[in-house]
């Protein structure tokens, strides 16, 4: 017989590098899905892991392997430490989505590092883990994964965007969830703001003082991505050869590329949003504290926000992965074929137990 109650630790570690997301949840099922997180924080990463993650599209598969070993590790320590802080007893598993290394669906390829199986022996507790392989061996993006959480979880708005590394959008057309990625996001204006000292642009200051370059805008808005139909996702490799490079030939201030992608990354989202008549939309990620990028958007689309309380702004991500995994151990379908184009709607992700027992 199926648990109505589970006690699991969610944790997610996004493209944007902004550290490790930790949250423990419970989640309790009767006629819907409800959860309440009792604790979260991001785990900033060490200066060192930060560059080698920053760096990993450029390491061949057997360095990453090795590094898949180191970060493991890094991995374990890190949610023994959150355990340990906030003295959690009884959990039922950790449910991690690790870190992308590679995204390649178009060539059956997606690489998380940290989803190895002696993660398990190290807590002592069971592991719920790689959700993407599976659905990139049935013919899909392996990505967004989150769109299950919108579904179960948030499904009273009518667009829920998500403003992380990437901006990814999910929504419901007729009788399916369809979800797919915007932009990129945090994944650019954290790496140009970086070259002036700062983590990221507060409040999106220094966006605002710059100066917007109509030509770099129009050669970002006509990149091919856009006009391709969705399911479909993006990755660091695709943001380096397509981004990057054009912003890169400007050779402009950095406020004046911020400035410019912000209004970028506004006029695509606000193209998915005004699909819909006066919709509600949920908007969460690093992203929603960038008050100029907030403001552009609502400008483009005509409509204002909907700001959820922090905890769901920064821990959604790590909230639905713990729900992936409950799922997962329910074998409960948590992969949507109307999200991610695959075969079919499936259960994904690997179930470790300590003393290196796979069992699913």
């Amino acid at each position: 017989m199926l648990k109505e109650n589970y006690s699991v630790i969610g944790v997610m570690s996004g493209t944007s590098l902004d550290g490790i997301d930790l949250a423990h949840i419970t989640f309790t099922k009767r006629e819907n899905w409800c959860f309440k997180i009792h604790a979260s924080e991001t785990v900033a990463y060490p200066k060192a892991w930060f560059k080698k993650l920053q760096a990993l599209t450029q390491n061949t598969l057997r360095e990453l392997e090795a590094i898949d070993m180191d970060y493991t590790a890094f991995l374990s320590q890190t949610i023994k430490q959150f355990i340990t802080k906030h003295n959690l007893v009884d959990i039922d598993a950790v449910c991690s989505h690790g870190h992308t290394a590679l995204h390649q669906p178009e060539k059956g390829l997606t690489y998380q590092i940290g989803n190895l199986e002696f993660l398990s022996d190290l807590l002592e507790t069971t592991v719920v883990c790689d959700f993407r392989t599976q659905d990139v061996d049935f013919g899909g993006q392996g990505a967004p994964l989150v769109p299950i959480g919108d579904e179960l979880l948030f499904s009273e708005f009518d667009f829920c965007i998500n403003l992380g590394g990437f901006a990814n959008v999910s929504t419901r057309i007729a009788s399916e969830r369809i979800a797919f990625d915007i932009c990129p996001v945090n994944i650019v204006l954290n790496k140009y703001v970086r070259t002036l000292g700062f983590n990221f642009d507060d409040a999106g200051k220094i966006a605002e003082s710059g100066t917007l370059n109509p030509r770099l805008l129009e050669q970002l808005n006509a990149l091919e991505f856009y006009r391709q139909p969705h399911p479909k996702s993006l990755g660091l490799e695709w943001t380096e050869a397509e981004v990057f490079s054009v912003i890169d030939k400007f050779k402009l201030p950095v406020n004046a590329v911020l400035n410019t992608v912000v209004e970028h990354i506004a006029i695509q989202i606000s193209q998915v949003i005004t699909t819909v008549e006066s919709p509600s939309v949920l908007m969460t990620g690093g992203g929603v504290y960038n008050s100029y990028l907030l403001s552009r958007i609502e400008a483009l689309s005509n409509l204002k926000v909907t700001i959820p309380k922090p905890e769901i702004i920064e821990f959604k991500e790590a909230l639905i992965f713990g729900l992936l995994g409950v799922l997962r151990m329910r074998n409960e379908v948590n992969c949507l074929q109307s999200v991610t184009g695959a075969q079919r709607n499936h259960s994904s992700g690997k179930i470790y137990k300590p003393q290196n027992q796979q069992v699913c």
